[in-house]
Order: structure tokens, then C-alpha cells, then sequence
């Protein structure tokens, strides 16, 4: 009866260490996103992030100094799925209908990536404007980098102001786009695809440089 303990005792211990050693192995951007999603935002700690990592809060400390750095390694790894999507880069564009794919394939591509999470998207666009530093974190590190990227698939410039103006554009089109996505439950996004659709064909003009402006100065430059 008594070996028979031991070895009952001893499976116990294996299981575990075994179900230890899967905690130590959970990632915590992962887990961070499913605390947010059940938890919300704010009431989601580094102490429970660690806790249901399975990692002790000086080993998750030496990957993520903070819940922001968490949200930023998160963000890189929807715009490296995003690039990986997209794969190897074509011939540039031929004209503003080919840039306009270029953009509406990299911003569905970033949909993509974002829907297996898409419950804590809908509580941190809810309460990130809380929280100043995250949000910061969010628009600076986040957003910006990812537009940067998606002008980079369409090659557009994003540098100087016409890259300014173009990556602010693009902004207000993809968190407009955003919000439909949220709501947007249908398996193939169609309702997301189309409104996407809608908003690129109306700003077009501008992030390809083609806008009234451009077209009054080339008359102006002509006419002299």
C-alpha cells in the first residue's frame, strides 16, 4: 500500500512539474492580452501577467520593464505578420488604382493578425485613453511604426511633411476602419473590406500625391 502511495505521490509530482514547466514556457504578451480581455485594462498587473505566465516577476521583468513594453512587443509582432502577409515586394506600382491595393492588402493584413485577439483590442480602445502613457505608447510606438510600414508596402514616403500628411491620413482611415472591424464579426470581413475600400478611393488623391493641391500647382508650374 505504501509503494503504492510513493508512486502515486511521485506521478503527482511529475504532473506538476510538468504543468510548471508549461507555465514557465506561456508568453506573456499572450497572457496579457486574455488577462485584458476577461479583466480589462486597467485591472490587469505585472504580478498577475507573471502569475499566470508561470514566471517570477524578476524573470518577466527581464523581458518587459512594464505593461507598455508588453503592448509594444505586441504591436512589432502584428506588423512583422503583417510584412510576412504581404511577402516579397513586386514591381512598384503603376499608378494610384495599384497603390490603393498595395494599401488595402497591407491594412487587411494587419486584420488579420489582430483578429485571434480581438476581444482585448475592443476593452483597450475602451480604456487605453485612460491610461495617458499606454495610449501614448500605442499612437507613438504602435500605430505610427505600423503606418510607417504600410506606406513602405504601398512605397509611399513617409518621411518629410508629405510623409506626415500621408501617414496622418492613413491613420484616420485605419481607426476608422477599426472601429467596423470591431463590430465586424463576420468570418470574411466583407463589411471591413468595404468600408476600407470606400475610405482609400476617398483619400487616394492625397496619399499618392495626387490631390487638388498637387494638381493646382502642376497647372500653375504648366502655365508659366
Amino acid at each position: 500500500m505504501a509503494k503504492t502511495t510513493g508512486k502515486a505521490t511521485r506521478k503527482a509530482a511529475a504532473a506538476k512539474t510538468g504543468a510548471a514547466a508549461e507555465r514557465v514556457a506561456a508568453d506573456p504578451v499572450a497572457v496579457m492580452l486574455d488577462l485584458v480581455a476577461e479583466q480589462g485594462w486597467r485591472a490587469v498587473t505585472l504580478g498577475r501577467i507573471a502569475q499566470a505566465s508561470g514566471l517570477p516577476l524578476s524573470a518577466l521583468y527581464g523581458q518587459y520593464a512594464s505593461k507598455t513594453d508588453l503592448l509594444t512587443a505586441y504591436a512589432r509582432r502584428i506588423d512583422l505578420a503583417m510584412l510576412a502577409a504581404l511577402g516579397e515586394p513586386g514591381p512598384a506600382p503603376a499608378d494610384a488604382a495599384a497603390v490603393k491595393d498595395r494599401l488595402f492588402e497591407a491594412v487587411m493584413a494587419r486584420f488579420d493578425a489582430l483578429n485571434p485577439h480581438k476581444a482585448a483590442i475592443r476593452v483597450m480602445m475602451r480604456e487605453l485613453p485612460g491610461d495617458p502613457v499606454a495610449l501614448a505608447c500605442f499612437l507613438h510606438r504602435g500605430l505610427r511604426q505600423g503606418l510607417d510600414w504600410m506606406l513602405a508596402a504601398a512605397e509611399l514616403d513617409a518621411g518629410g511633411l508629405s510623409g506626415a500628411v500621408r501617414r496622418k491620413l492613413l491613420g484616420g482611415i485605419y481607426l476608422d476602419t477599426l472601429r467596423v472591424w470591431l463590430k465586424d464579426d463576420g468570418a470574411d470581413m466583407a463589411t471591413t473590406m468595404a468600408h476600407l475600400d470606400k475610405r482609400l478611393e476617398q483619400g487616394l488623391g492625397l496619399l499618392t500625391g495626387r490631390g487638388p493641391l498637387s494638381r493646382l500647382r502642376e497647372k500653375a508650374t504648366t502655365s508659366t
